[in-house]
């Protein structure tokens, strides 16, 4: 394991733009806005307007930050050059930016070009599934040269990553959990040694990427020993075919079992959540950061309790 972590480090806040991340506080909602028509949850709006909108109802809902993506990582989807990313992506980039200027925002790319011209447009951070090294083993050259370059911009511009552990083919030699947090470690080594501010290293275990439904599980019951790493995390389960294998509900039925590891999340203390459902996470998310964390509303001693309440 590495030695550039340490709890008091990385517990330093991370600013963007208006938006202070107090890690540890509370565990904060990423928003997913998906520019694609291929979305494995169904909910892909490639008309700008349509995105747009989407991303400022999420906003309103109570997400901290709107993760856009124009290129769908569900298994077996066909990939996309980054000029017809851009096509998709940059014109609803300019769109949120502009309805919301202190919104923070993320792309969800893989690409240095698309990074570059998104960021150009208005997005703060970058959220790469294939990491800053490639696959989790040994990635294709040109793997390795795309995620050196996503590096390097993220680096010379001081930008949150969030690393993302993926795998082409499901099979470890070992324990998955073990295989995942190994990973992750020297992931975020790689990140600070670039010049990546420890706070702003976001670490991802990959729930549903290059995993089986039983690695999932693992790594879900392991979310401690992620956290442990002394990183700020996230944990992207919504909607996933884990889930839907779990309670034989279809994607758009799955809102209870996201529900379920949104607190099973904030139980062990991951910082944000990527979610769809951003209304209804947002309030799973804050009765267990209420009991776990001891969060509080801003108002929380000012507020009357409602009508008809029992106090």
């Amino acid at each position: 394991m590495n030695q550039v972590r340490t709890t008091e480090r990385t517990r330093t806040p991370l600013q963007t733009r208006a938006m202070r991340f107090l890690w540890g506080e509370r565990t904060y909602l990423m928003g997913i806005v998906n520019v694609t028509p291929d979305s494995f949850s169904g909910d892909g709006r490639l008309q700008t307007s349509a995105a747009s909108a989407h991303a400022q109802a999420l906003h309103a809902a109570g997400a901290d930050v709107l993760d856009l993506g124009a290129e769908s990582t569900r298994p077996g989807a066909l990939g996309i050059d980054a000029d017809e990313e851009c096509r998709r992506l940059l014109p609803v980039v300019r769109a949120v930016r502009e309805a919301l200027p202190a919104a923070v925002l993320s792309v969800d790319t893989t690409k240095p070009a698309v990074l570059a011209a998104a960021h150009a447009a208005g997005c703060d951070w970058l959220n790469s599934v294939w990491g800053l090294g490639g696959e989790a083993g040994d990635p294709p050259a040109e793997r390795r040269e795309s995620a050196d370059a996503l590096t390097a911009y993220a680096a010379e511009r001081r930008l949150p990553v969030v690393i993302m552990h993926n795998k082409r083919v499901a099979a470890y030699d070992g324990d998955v959990v073990d295989a995942v947090l190994r990973y992750l470690d020297a992931q975020a080594a790689r990140a600070v040694r670039a010049g990546i501010p420890p706070q702003a290293v976001i670490l991802d275990p990959g729930i549903g990427f290059g995993k089986t439904a039983d690695h999932n599980l693992a790594v879900l019951a392991a979310l401690d020993r992620l956290v442990a790493l002394g990183f700020p995390t996230l944990v992207g389960t919504s909607r996933k075919s884990t889930l839907g294998r779990l309670t034989g509900r279809a994607v758009d039925e799955r809102a209870y079992a996201t529900a379920a590891t949104v607190a099973l999340a904030v139980a062990a203390n991951v910082d944000i959540v990527r979610v769809h459902d951003v209304a209804a996470m947002r309030d799973v998310a804050r009765v267990a950061d209420a009991v776990v964390r001891g969060w509080r509303p801003e108002a929380w001693n000012l507020e009357r309790a409602p009508a008809g309440s029992d106090g």
